[in-house]
C-alpha cells in the first residue's frame, strides 16, 4: 500500500515538473538537486519508473 502511494506521489511530482518545464522552462528536479548534478538523471529515472508503476497498478486495479 505504501509503495503505491509513493509511486503515485512521484508520478504526480513528475507531471508537475513537466508542466513547469513546458510552461516556464523551469526544471524543478534540476533546481532541487542543483548541488549534485550527477544525481539529476537518476532522480528523473526513478520518478519515471514510479510513474509507470503507478499507471500499471491503478490500471490493473
Amino acid at each position: 500500500m505504501a509503495l503505491k502511494r509513493i509511486a503515485l506521489f512521484l508520478g504526480l511530482l513528475g507531471g508537475i515538473n513537466w508542466a513547469l518545464v513546458g510552461a516556464f522552462k523551469f526544471d524543478l528536479i534540476k533546481f532541487a538537486f542543483d548541488f549534485m548534478p550527477v544525481l539529476v538523471p537518476v532522480v528523473q529515472i526513478v520518478i519515471g519508473v514510479a510513474a509507470c508503476y503507478a499507471l500499471f497498478v491503478y490500471m490493473v486495479k
